[in-house]
């Protein structure tokens, strides 16, 4: 049973809804980012970056256990174990790893700005906002704009690209999206939400995350205790 070392984030979702749709035993561990779990020294040794997810396989490629950190490597290595959602075909294989870098130089950091800016921000400065909200209209065009021209993200198929976006759309309306701006895309995001095994990974320790409304919590995730070396 594969341990996975979690949070309900987009980030932690993305590899919920990968184990989901792969139907493979697995094990959540919360790891509470609001309470600093991050920094506990048995997260930090699977987990250097003190970002969640991180899993440990018992069966690695050399039945050996294996730990992988990072949300897009763990795609890729889930990808590899199962031979699932990763095209086995030179231009689908390279075409959703692009999109997969897509999401996670571009999707993830800017909607995650976009995120902050608008809503966690002690103070609201308008230059941040509307940059981070821009980039947000912005990328959401560019993701219109292919689905108008393929069933998903990579092409034809079903992807961990899909799997890797889908989770940070949840977000639309705390990014300053209105989806009647992207019409394909939006059919697109029903489509993959409809799907049970996205809906079961969405929900994995959904129960236990609660509004940001402690100060403490707050410190936490963008205080100095972020920047401290661990």
């Amino acid at each position: 049973m594969i341990e996975v070392y979690s949070w309900a984030t987009p980030n932690g979702h993305k590899v919920h809804i990968m184990l989901e749709e792969c139907g493979l035993a697995y094990r959540a561990i919360p790891v509470n980012i609001g309470a600093g779990d991050q920094f506990k020294p048995e997260f930090l040794a699977i987990s250097p970056n003190n970002k969640i997810p991180a899993i440990v396989d018992p069966d690695g490629p050399d039945g050996a256990p294996i730990s992988v950190f990072e949300s897009g490597a763990i795609l890729l290595y889930l990808a590899a174990k199962t031979g699932r959602f990763l095209p086995v075909d030179v231009r689908g294989r390279y075409a959703t790893l692009e999109w997969l870098m897509f999401q996670m130089g571009s999707i993830g950091p800017l909607l995650g700005q976009a995120h902050h800016f608008r809503q966690y921000a002690p103070e609201k400065i308008p230059y941040a906002i509307d940059r981070y909200t821009n980039e947000a209209k912005r990328l959401y065009g560019v993701l219109d704009t292919r689905v108008a021209k393929t069933r998903y993200v990579a092409g034809n198929e079903y992807t961990i690209a899909d799997i890797a976006i889908f989770p940070w759309l949840r977000s639309w309306k705390n990014q300053g999206i209105e989806w009647n701006d992207y019409p394909h895309l939006k059919g697109w995001f029903d489509e993959i939400a409809g799907r049970p095994a996205v809906q079961r990974g969405v929900a994995v320790l959904a129960d236990l995350r609660k509004p940001l409304v402690d100060d403490k919590a707050r410190e936490i995730l963008f205080g100095a205790q972020q920047y401290q070396r661990h």
